[in-house]
């Protein structure tokens, strides 16, 4: 079982900060007697900078990115109908209350004030300070560079979500602040973490794993502040000088008070970007590409990857995971919302279920699905599920019905129950399983994405080659001779394909300047997929695969009910990947169906004409003639609204900030507002 980050106790929080305060410009400093105690050895010191780690999980995480990042793509969506938990994932910020996310907020600027507190009793301390002037890395400065990446990784989240926010008053009384300039704070946090990269200690040193931040996230969160510093984003205009010099070019119209921008010196960040991203890929450490499958039952390296954290274990591909704890203890409970929220669905209960419920917020559009990944990529039935689960122990076909758990539309694959050993059956949202943050395959593709940009195409085309080889076992489908905007764009692709799910292609989408261009297309895909579905019953896309009205399921038996790679030849056994845990072995799970567990499809990809020869035979063996993608047609108006109906046209500005809370505006004495026509009150 991995190692988790422990909460202080709550007395322990009491010591640090001696009074609480309403504002999160207002956290108080604890005494000089007890900054010495808390802090006097570096497990002590660990101890107090677990807080953050945990602050971090339970009240920051879900209340911000990774509600809304994984559902407002060009390949991800919300899967319920009317609904206001995804406005911000389809552009519509402007109609969203103005604290919304107050909690979240709060808790970034309150994690960066506990951070910083640590960083600098930590660099009041003689020994940390010989350690620096004699160029040694030490549990103390790895500690610092550690508080100091958490500060920067909370500042970040708060600029990619927020857009310009106050910066720098941690841990000080303030009466008026104001907006400082994204661009600033960027070249501020990438500046202080150039500082302590040297001294921290790489992934596998010092008892590190990816549950805590180490030198190679902190190379990799330069990188990455520098690639979106660089990249296009959605910047104000209704504040005079609020960039400084910085100078812009722009795409589409303005509107809202705002614009669609990159700034025209990105060159410069990109190389930064170059030289932090193969920095973290240098000082790798433990951290690497899983490239290769030792299971005797299967032979799948990128589900390896996922596998890992089914099993409660940190996975080596992964440069930062938030850590869970299954079950709880009294004191020390976590949420691990990550598995419930984005995780392949469970209609089972909310306790004592096989598995038991799994929302699923995050489903994927099914233009992506049928037409974008290409014959023989690994990661297609490791990544989407067109299953989920009965919480009786069964398989059930997904359904294009919007709504939740079973209904909503195809889903993400990556985290399931059924593949823990065991599963918890006790309770939702406690299962233990991780929250992924960033993995290897990540820094090297936004590291392909820097250098395509940078001209350096073959180191590009390298790079993506690495993963496509994984993706499909050889070098068959490489990519090659691509240099440019097209280079760009492939890896783009690659970077959806690989990373659908873990909240990446939004902010991929937005980065590249095509945002509103992509949605449109995603938009019109969409409807010459319904034009077929409705005048046809099926529609073909150009990598040969067909999606009809309907498909024909049965349920069988199979000796082991949870699959693994696909077999062609047993339409129980594809897609691979799906199935169930075998429940029976449970103690207890008397709940559990004793009906054939498993789910064979026929005419997933391939048209059945439901008057012809081939549905009259499959209904004689047994099959059930089973509404697909006519749900999708009859319901095509809540797809419609789902799938970034903020954007309108082409031109469009994308509006993807959450409104800042109203007590900083208050707070701030008009000097700090919303723009993008995000509400003020």
């Amino acid at each position: 079982m991995k190692k988790l980050i422990n909460y202080i106790a709550i007395f322990m929080l009491c010591i640090i900060f001696a009074q609480c305060k309403k504002s999160y410009l207002d956290v108080s400093s604890p005494s000089n007697v007890d900054d010495k105690f808390v802090t006097s050895t570096p497990s002590q010191t660990f101890e107090v900078l677990s807080w953050c780690y945990a602050n971090y999980r339970q009240n920051c995480i879900m209340g911000t990115y990774r509600w809304n990042d994984p559902i407002g793509s060009d390949a991800e969506m919300y899967p319920e109908a009317n609904s206001s938990n995804n406005l911000n994932a389809i552009l519509r910020p402007d109609l969203i209350p103005i604290d919304a996310q107050a909690g979240g907020f709060n808790n970034l600027y309150t994690t960066i004030a506990y951070a910083a507190k640590v960083a600098s009793l930590i660099a009041a301390k003689p020994a940390y300070q010989a350690d620096i002037k004699a160029g040694t890395t030490s549990d103390w400065t790895q500690l610092y560079g550690e508080a100091m990446t958490m500060r920067a990784m909370c500042y970040f989240d708060l600029i990619k979500h927020f857009g310009d926010v106050p910066y720098g008053y941690e841990n000080s009384y303030v009466v008026n602040y104001s907006l400082n300039s994204r661009f600033d704070i960027y070249d501020t946090l990438i500046s202080s973490l150039k500082a302590v990269e040297p001294f921290m200690y790489v992934l596998g040193q010092g008892g590190l794993t990816a549950e805590r931040l180490s030198r190679t996230y902190c190379d990799a969160l330069i990188g990455e502040l520098a690639l979106f510093s660089g990249g296009y984003q959605t910047i104000r205009t209704d504040i005079s000088g609020l960039y400084g010099n910085v100078k812009f070019i722009t795409k589409g119209t303005q509107a809202n008070n705002c614009v669609y921008a990159q700034r025209t010196d990105s060159l410069n960040y990109f190389k930064i970007a170059d030289q932090y991203l193969q920095l973290a890929i240098t000082n790798e450490g433990s951290c690497h590409l899983i490239t290769s499958d030792n299971r005797s039952y299967a032979n799948n390296p990128y589900q390896l990857v996922f596998q890992y954290m089914n099993n409660l274990q940190v996975s080596p591909e992964y440069l930062f995971e938030v850590g869970n704890l299954q079950g709880g203890p009294s004191g020390q409970t976590t949420n691990s919302e990550y598995p419930y929220a984005f995780g392949r669905p469970s209609a089972g209960g909310s306790s004592n279920a096989y598995p038991t419920k799994t929302f699923d917020c995050l489903r994927i559009i099914p233009t992506f699905y049928y037409g974008d990944y290409e014959n023989g990529d690994k990661r297609r039935d490791a990544s989407v599920a067109v299953t989920g689960s009965t919480g009786k122990g069964n398989e059930t076909m997904l359904s294009f019905v919007p709504g939740n758990k079973t209904t909503g539309g195809i889903a993400i694959n990556k985290w399931d129950d059924n593949r823990m050993n065991p599963p918890y059956t006790a309770a939702q949202r406690n299962s233990g399983i991780d929250w992924p943050i960033l993995r290897m395959s990540d820094v090297m593709l936004m590291l392909a994405e820097v250098k395509s940009k940078l001209g350096e195409s073959a180191d590009a085309i390298s790079l993506v080659n690495q993963i496509r080889e994984r993706a499909f076992g050889n070098a068959t489908h490489d990519i090659s001779g691509l240099t440019g905007p097209a280079l760009t764009a492939a890896v783009y692709e690659e970077r959806k394909l690989e990373l659908i799910g873990e909240g990446t292609r939004r902010w991929d989408m937005i980065r590249s300047g095509n945002f509103s261009t992509d949605a449109i297309a995603v938009q019109q895909d969409m409807q010459a997929m319904v034009n077929d579905l409705h005048a046809k019953g099926y529609h073909s896309f150009a990598n040969g695969n067909v999606i009809s009205n309907y498909i024909y399921t049965k349920m069988v038996n199979l000796t082991n009910p949870l699959t693994y790679d696909a077999d062609t030849t047993n339409p129980a056994l594809y897609p691979g990947w799906r199935g169930q845990y075998n429940y029976s072995t449970i103690a207890g799970s008397g709940i559990v169906a004793t009906a054939a567990h498993n789910v064979a499809i026929e005419g997933l990809f391939s048209y059945i004409d439901p008057n012809g020869p081939v549905a009259a035979s499959l209904i004689s063996q047994g099959y059930v003639k089973t509404k697909w993608g006519i749900d999708i047609v009859n319901n095509f108006t809540s797809y419609q609204y789902n799938i970034l109906s903020g954007i309108t046209s082409a031109t469009d500005a994308p509006r993807y900030y959450w409104p800042i809370p109203s007590a900083t505006l208050i707070s701030s004495n008009g000097k700090v507002t919303n723009g993008y026509g995000l509400p003020n009150q």
